[in-house]
């Protein structure tokens, strides 16, 4: 079999189950594992994998630069939003995270909505200036601005002075292997900062997340209360994660 030929199938095996094995890959076609491993590095070069230990998972395209995330699956993320949207009861204080989805949730609150939001996005502060009985607190930092947030040593101090009923988490791969996953090592801090100061932490997942991998750990699926997402129930990686003891708000 031709390398080409090779990749085509590992990427036909990514997308139908979620996951590549690299040693079984290799027995099935009768080859040596470090071909298959160095498959996977070509793919993952081309950003169409990401690979992990003893394989890959199929790379996330939430990956991309904020303007091109903005135009991808905007209606699924509004499905999320809105679900999310509804978890936000008059007189909470809330965590609201960066990030399109987290601005699809910012512009569907209702406007008689009396809340609080923290947010370390100045697209989602800004979103809320209008909301007359929203108390909107932005924690500053470095600019972040592949995802238009602050993080940094600042940004994580800020984040101690917070107390919140409920922190909305943006991620862009959720795995049953991997867990909850960000293309960023100080976005990732931030969003475990932000995490330790609610009582509650959901995840805003539209489709295109769910399966999908990022290089750096945020969360493992059991710090959360749930996942909010519009994947179809039948999603064998939505399935796996219910079997795993994941709450879904099905969106």
């Amino acid at each position: 079999m031709l390398a080409a030929q090779r990749r085509d199938l590992l990427l036909d095996r990514l997308r139908r189950d979620r996951r590549v094995v690299a040693k079984d890959i290799a027995t099935e076609l009768g080859i040596s594992e470090d071909t298959i491993r160095r498959d996977l590095r070509d793919l993952a070069a081309m950003g169409l994998c990401q690979r992990v230990y003893g394989g890959a998972l199929p790379a996330s395209p939430a990956v991309a630069d904020y303007p091109t995330r903005r135009q991808v699956g905007v209606d699924s993320k509004g499905r999320v939003a809105a679900a999310a949207a509804a978890l936000i009861q008059p007189g909470t204080t809330v965590i609201v995270d960066g990030g399109t989805t987290a601005l699809a949730v910012a512009r569907i609150l209702p406007a008689a909505l009396r809340a609080t939001v923290v947010t370390h996005s100045p697209t989602v502060g800004a979103a809320l200036a209008e909301h007359p009985n929203v108390e909107v607190y932005l924690l500053g930092g470095r600019l972040f601005k592949h995802s238009v947030v602050a993080c940094g040593a600042a940004a994580v101090e800020a984040a101690q002075a917070v107390n919140a009923d409920l922190f909305l988490l943006g991620v862009t791969g959720v795995h049953p292997d991997a867990g909850l996953t960000t293309g960023d090592a100080d976005e990732a801090a931030m969003k475990r900062a932000l995490a330790q100061r609610a009582a509650d932490t959901y995840v805003l997942a539209s489709a295109e997340k769910i399966g999908a991998a990022s290089r750096f750990a945020v969360l493992p699926l059991t710090a959360v209360a749930g996942i909010i997402s519009d994947a179809p129930p039948e999603d064998d990686t939505l399935r796996r994660l219910v079997e795993g003891g994941v709450p879904i708000v099905h969106a």
